[in-house]
């Protein structure tokens, strides 16, 4: 039996965001959508996350606030690296919906953040697939929300594996590793899905479309729709056969931990300063450097179980 869960999720609306959003809203309660700039340019996100949740057949019933639209240390007017390449220009395939009925929420997603912890305590728990810049300012403007969350799931990092922006960096602790820094060592209870999670265990191949899309419902038509441009990404730059879903990953692990098969308690940090290195998240497997164990990292998925739960969202959206 799942638990309903409330949760808040904290997003930089492309692609897979919006299949892990849509998964999210199946199998919890989500009392708000927070956006971080990330993937592609911010307003961009905003309205993919209205849109979603208009796919949804939810328009109106969850909140979307906006965020910080640029990592901590970044000042002026320097733009992060975001990532048209890999999700089309408008982070959905290059779909280019049409416009979402609703309308952002006023107010700003930290403050939305602190006020709702404090109001629920112990009963928020966080699903971070973006660069956790949102997260960690909270954490900074209020601490005394730490204890009140009973649970922290992350999208981001590796397990001493290869990257997907650098050889050595996942993207969401890329754009922001001091933002990453603050919230693994915040003392959350945080569980951490990494890119490798992903290559393993979330890929789907051809054949795994054409299932989808034999399912014939407005939710397979937009996993076909926004996936248009990732497939082709994939298949030339990252050597995949298929598209990947690591947010997606990440929200059915919340949903459901059994699908987790394997997980181990690791001290991690995250390299800020390396020439080579920034993002890189150290994963101390071997305690070789005898630090407090922050997290608890996912090591292996049972990957049937998680597809199935991908059609079930896909098969319930009419």
């Amino acid at each position: 039996m799942l638990n309903k869960k409330r949760v808040i999720i904290d997003t930089d609306t492309a692609g897979d965001d919006t299949i892990a959003i849509l998964t999210a809203l199946h199998y919890f309660q989500v009392e708000g959508i927070m956006i971080t700039g990330g993937n592609v340019q911010f307003d961009q996100q905003v309205e993919n996350a209205l849109y979603t949740i208009q796919v949804a057949g939810r328009s109106g019933q969850v909140p979307v606030y906006k965020g910080h639209e640029r990592p901590l240390m970044g000042l002026g007017n320097k733009e992060h690296r975001t990532v048209e390449d890999v999700h089309g220009r408008d982070g959905m395939g290059d779909s280019f919906f049409e416009k979402a009925l609703q309308s952002p929420a006023e107010g700003h997603a930290v403050d939305f953040l602190i006020e709702t912890v404090h109001n629920n305590p112990g009963e928020i728990h966080l699903l971070a697939i973006a660069p956790l810049t949102n997260i960690a300012m909270a954490i900074k403007k209020d601490p005394t929300i730490v204890p009140k969350i009973p649970h922290l799931y992350i999208m981001g990092g590796t397990n001493n594996a290869l990257g997907n922006i650098t050889p050595s960096a996942e993207y969401n602790f890329f754009v922001d590793p001091e933002a990453a820094k603050i919230v693994l060592q915040s003392g959350i209870p945080m569980t951490m899905v990494g890119w490798e999670m992903c290559t393993q265990y979330s890929i789907m191949d051809d054949q795994d479309h054409e299932h989808i899309e034999a399912l014939k419902t407005a939710g397979s038509e937009f996993f076909k729709d926004i996936n248009k441009v990732v497939m082709k990404f994939n298949k030339s730059v990252h050597k995949l056969n298929g598209t990947t879903h690591p947010d997606t990953l990440l929200a059915a692990v919340a949903a459901n931990e059994e699908i987790m098969t394997k997980s181990n308690l690791y001290h991690v940090d995250v390299e800020t300063v390396g020439e080579l290195t920034r993002g890189y998240s150290l994963v101390d497997v071997n305690n070789r450097l005898e630090r407090v164990k922050n997290v608890r990292v996912c090591e292996e998925i049972d990957r049937n179980r998680f597809k199935g739960m991908l059609i079930e969202v896909l098969r319930s959206i009419q």
